[in-house]
């Protein structure tokens, strides 16, 4: 197995080439394998896709049981994994410092901080405040004996604020503050996200097979995104399945939707060759 220092330094040379890369979202130690079978080179967690599968919705699992979900993935795989950590699970910057902390000694060797307050009268937090977070982040990651990608997170598109301007205007500051990584989720359209990587200097992270997102992994990367990330759009995809077959089974009597499963040996044989 690679050493955290190892998958530290492979996860900022992704980020250095000219071509962008995808990091996929498992949500389990199975998916986590599977998408290194597959050959992709990092892993993200998602805090979405991880909170449906213990049955919560998002953002409803605490510190402690997030922070051994990331133990876990970061374990199972030679693959180096960034952590979503919401908000730090906390408003203040020490909440912050200590998840990215707290990531790190789990096994992640990069984390994102985001700007949404998890408050529905007020979801997003104020510039200055939200900057005093990432620099608090920053601080923590760059305490660590290892180089740890800190993304910081400005989260206007998925709280409903489409505001280009005080988006870029707040990935300008998070980047003042000593982010590696920005990341606006919700950015699909082509124009926007080339205004986006014009007005930083930092790798930028692009959220994809989200409704609007139409642009493929070659059309991205010639917009020099550098980051490509799927969310929760994998373990929705398992849910929708398992919801389309329960519902077959309880409304028609029949199994059809095993059809379309990979047979009994084939998902056996995958993880066996990991014992």
């Amino acid at each position: 197995m690679k050493t955290q220092a190892e998958k530290a330094e492979a996860f900022r040379a992704l980020h250095a080439r000219p071509q962008a890369f995808i990091i996929p979202n498992p949500w389990d130690i199975g998916t986590a394998r599977l998408l290194e079978h597959l050959g992709f080179e990092a892993l993200a967690t998602t805090s979405a896709g991880y909170a449906f599968s213990v049955g919560k919705p998002d953002n409803a699992a605490d510190r402690l049981a997030v922070m051994q979900h990331v133990a876990d993935l970061a374990s199972a795989s030679d693959l180096p994994v960034s952590a979503d950590l919401g908000n730090g699970f906390g408003d203040d910057p020490q909440a912050a410092s200590k998840a990215i902390s707290l990531a790190a000694q789990a096994g992640a060797v990069g984390g994102s901080i985001e700007d949404d307050s998890g408050r529905r009268d007020h979801p997003i937090y104020e510039q200055a405040h939200a900057a005093e977070r990432v620099k608090a982040a920053v601080e923590a990651a760059r305490a660590l004996p290892f180089p740890f990608t800190l993304t910081a997170r400005a989260e206007n598109y998925l709280c409903g604020k489409p505001d280009l301007k005080d988006t870029i205007q707040r990935l300008q500051l998070y980047q003042s503050m000593g982010a590696d990584v920005l990341y606006a989720p919700g950015i699909v359209k082509r124009e926007d996200i080339a205004t986006l990587v014009r007005a930083v200097d930092r790798p930028v992270n692009v959220l994809t097979a989200i409704p609007g997102a139409t642009l493929s992994l070659q059309e991205l990367s010639a917009l020099s995104v550098r980051r490509v990330s799927v969310g929760s759009a994998l373990s929705r995809l398992a849910v929708t399945a398992v919801l389309r077959a329960a519902q077959e089974m309880r409304d028609k009597g029949t199994f059809t939707f095993a059809e379309n499963a990979l047979n009994f040996s084939e998902i056996n044989k995958l993880f066996t060759a990991r014992r």
